[in-house]
């Protein structure tokens, strides 16, 4: 009883960071002049009411370019990380087709990187995929192999989201580099989480989502290294030096501007906390819960990030249930061997967890949990006092458990 009472009026646990995180109350403010009072178009700059939203956007640019150590002219804003994927990867690959028409994406890309494969091919370029291994991580073999000489274009994500493994971008970038090919990295879940250095990382271009380190939705970037051969794919004026025209969201850019401002002042702070709760949450998790199996590498990950499956548990019905007790969560979809294909519910399995070897016939579903800046120690230990008994209850429920357990397995 009192429990469902501590439920009913506790705060709601948000562990799904890697989905969004809420905005700063330091971003809303520096927002909010450009939605009433400084609200003109900042391409009209012989008129007043254009110069201030014109400077305020060339200033949220050089923050967002020291955020990741790139220099103001090579950040493009655009409308979301998803469009910032598509400029880069369409983009590169119709300003270069002169060089060769195939293109490689690793087997763990986001969807706004894997789903442009079949209009890639309808305008005759060749795509292939990159293995990776059990945590994730590109097998650098498989991409040696794979890369001839009419590759034009890699793309591998620096981090990803659903199983926290971080990617060897640096070594990537060096191969791809000897070899003339560009190299595109999706840093969504990287930016404004841990240190990125777009020099140091060798990439030619990285997105930047400011929604996944306390800025605004709406609005993202994307770093263009100087002198890299890029064709816009939205005609119209000369906005973002003629490489995404439209008129720009200036609250949203003023907005991702202050996210990297305090990202900046906050990412070792943030980074040695967060680390602290993960892996007080994955022991917990580990001690305490039979059949469970950790996705993503172990060490070479996110920090605040959890990821795991547990043979028995369907994934979505834990979701559900830690939803139903102030818990918010993600999950890595399906992944049984009846829902390899899209049903009419619109589950289908995640190509992640297939990518890395979790087994479909004992699979159905990882949990990934994703912490932010205001987490806490009491909320962790919350979740572990919650968490085994749901799981608990829910392998009670699945015949194969049973069948599990008369089997001595």
């Amino acid at each position: 009883m009192f429990l469902l009472c501590y439920i009913l009026y506790m705060d709601r646990i948000y562990f799904d960071h890697a989905s969004t995180t809420p905005v700063d109350r330091q971003v809303l403010d520096a927002m909010f002049p450009y939605f009433i009072k400084q609200f003109g178009n900042p391409s009209s700059i012989l008129i007043e009411e254009g110069r201030a939203p014109n400077e305020a956007v060339d200033e949220a640019r050089e923050k967002l370019a020291k955020l990741v150590n790139a220099d103001s002219e090579e950040i493009i804003f655009t409308g979301s990380a998803t469009e910032s994927n598509n400029l880069a990867i369409k983009g590169l690959a119709l300003a270069n087709r002169e060089k060769g028409n195939r293109i490689l994406f690793s087997d763990i890309e986001h969807f706004s990187v894997m789903n442009q494969a079949d209009f890639l091919r309808m305008l005759g370029f060749e795509v292939d995929f990159i293995k990776v291994d059990n945590y994730g991580i590109v097998d650098l073999e498989d991409l040696r192999n794979k890369v001839t000489e009419n590759t034009i274009l890699v793309s591998v994500m620096h981090a990803n989201l659903e199983i926290g493994t971080i990617e060897p971008i640096k070594e990537i970038a060096l191969f791809l580099k000897e070899q003339g090919v560009l190299f595109h990295s999706d840093g969504t879940g990287t930016c404004g989480r841990i240190p990125v250095d777009v020099k140091d990382l060798g990439v030619d271009t990285l997105t930047i989502s400011p929604h996944q380190f306390y800025g605004p939705k709406g609005v993202a970037a994307l770093y263009l290294k100087r002198g890299t051969k890029l064709k816009s794919l939205v005609q119209g004026g000369l906005q973002e030096m003629g490489y995404r025209a439209g008129t720009e969201n200036v609250p949203g850019i003023v907005g991702s501007g202050e996210a990297a401002r305090i990202a900046m002042e906050e990412t070792d702070e943030r980074v040695e906390r967060l680390e602290k709760l993960s892996r007080k949450l994955w022991d917990g998790l580990s001690s305490s819960i039979e059949y469970i199996h950790f996705t993503g590498h172990p060490t070479i990950r996110l920090p605040g990030h959890v990821s795991f499956w547990i043979e028995f548990v369907e994934g979505e019905s834990l979701l559900l249930w830690l939803n139903l007790n102030g818990i918010a969560s993600a999950s890595g979809s399906a992944c049984a061997s009846n829902m390899m294909a899209a049903d009419e519910t619109g589950l289908k399995a995640s190509h992640v967890l297939t990518a890395v070897g979790v087994p479909p016939d004992i699979c159905s579903g990882s949990i990934s949990f994703s912490l932010g800046k205001d987490n806490t120690m009491e909320e962790v230990e919350y979740v572990l006092s919650i968490v085994p008994g749901i799981v608990k209850q829910l392998m009670e429920m699945s015949p194969l458990y049973e069948k599990a357990g008369k089997s001595g397995r």
